[in-house]
């Protein structure tokens, strides 16, 4: 138990403090999050794939399962979404797309250290990528090219893997900038996932607790056959049940506004499945680290 609230605590804590700064103080966090998904978001996918990552089988294993996960997390959603009743555009996108980043980098680094970051990296930037193509077209009914290849994020992912594949790597003189610019993504992610709560309007509560629940029981529907069947190393294992369990990204919710494909409802996702893994994000660290 004291493990787990060592995993939890930090990560819960700061959102807490966001939620709880932005109630009291309301904040607006447009430039923060643009500065983050455009400056030190990048700087650490950069860093951590140039810098980090060594080329192993296991970060491909890792790539993939995490692909494996998000896709078959939409291909079990579909179905049910649509004996529902309720709109696919509307309530996949949450149960395929997770908080890898607001919630599974820090996470990942206080379950299993500093040297899971690379690995949890590899996941984000996997789910990113199928997000900004597949995940737009579930959304829109289109493909938006153009978002994708002028996202700074997608650009820092290709000039890390160039780097990584090549031998290469950034000045010694700017890597240091870099790396601090990097290290600001991680807490200004959760920070501003806690102010982001404060905005949401759970008026659609029937469908946002069950797209909430959703995000992690199809993520672990895929998540512990794969790594019963594959057997990845204890580490890798651990971070892809991890990554299966989390609730859905704030970004769908960015997204759906950005298309107007029902935010509202989308907020009500996102925040009731956020909340709810204040349950289960514990229970499965408690077996993943436990095991």
């Amino acid at each position: 138990m004291l493990r787990i609230l060592e995993i939890t605590v930090p990560v819960f804590g700061i959102i807490l403090l966001g939620y709880v700064y932005a109630r009291f103080r309301p904040a607006d966090m447009s430039t923060a999050n643009r500065l983050n998904v455009n400056i030190f978001t990048p700087a650490l996918i950069f860093y951590v794939l140039s810098e980090r990552v060594a080329t192993q089988l296991g970060l491909y294993g890792a790539a993939l399962g995490a692909a494996t996960i998000v896709v078959g997390s939409g291909l079990i959603a579909w179905p049910l979404v649509r004996a529902l009743g309720w709109p696919v555009r509307t309530v996949v996108p949450p149960a395929m797309f997770n908080n890898c980043g607001n919630m599974g980098l820090p996470l990942a680094v206080f379950a299993y250290g500093d040297h899971a970051l690379p690995t949890a990296v590899i996941m984000f930037v996997v789910a990113n990528a199928i997000q900004f193509t597949l995940g737009i077209r579930i959304l829109t009914g289109r493909s938006d090219l153009w978002q994708l290849v002028g996202n700074p994020m997608v650009i820092a992912t290709a000039a890390g893997l160039a780097c990584l594949f090549g031998g290469l790597h950034a000045p010694g003189i700017v890597l240091p900038g870099i790396n601090m610019l990097g290290n600001v993504a991680i807490p200004l992610m959760l920070i501003s996932l806690g102010v982001r709560l404060t905005e949401v309007d759970l008026s659609h509560w029937r469908v946002g607790l069950v797209g909430g629940l959703l995000s992690p029981l199809t993520g672990l529907l895929i998540a512990v056959p794969w790594v019963l069947v594959f057997r990845p190393e204890p580490m890798i294992s651990g971070l892809l049940i991890l990554f299966g369990a989390l609730p859905p990204a704030v970004l769908n919710y960015i997204l759906s506004e950005h298309y107007d494909q029902e935010p509202a409802r989308v907020a009500s996702i996102v925040a009731i499945g956020n909340a709810l893994s204040l349950v289960v994000i514990p229970t499965v660290l408690a077996f993943v680290v436990g095991g």
